[in-house]
């Protein structure tokens, strides 16, 4: 399998120099090239594994109490609100 740099740069929105791209090319398919390797590995008789620890997630339960506050008070110190959400500035220009 073969890379196309400049392809993968245009979606990543990068520019390249010649330099750049060349590097760039070696360095994915010695990468690509090293996948291929590893997937000729006979992983038949592996069990999937997510983690090796042992260790297990510790939860707690997401109940809430009475003392948490309503909707109301929860809206009364935003400087503007609408239907029950607050409203915010626009963080991203998108022009």
């Amino acid at each position: 399998m073969k890379i196309d740099v400049k392809k993968t740069a245009q979606l990543a929105n990068l520019t390249l120099s010649p330099d750049e791209e060349t590097e760039f090319d070696k360095q994915l398919n010695d990468i690509v090239g090293y996948i291929e390797k590893l997937n000729t590995v006979d992983t038949s008789n592996v069990e999937p594994t997510a983690q090796i620890t042992g260790l297990k997630n510790r939860t707690r339960n997401d109940g809430f109490t009475d003392d948490t506050l309503s909707q109301e008070e929860a809206l009364s110190g935003g400087k503007k609100t609408y239907n029950g959400l607050f409203v915010v500035d626009k963080l991203v220009d998108t022009t």
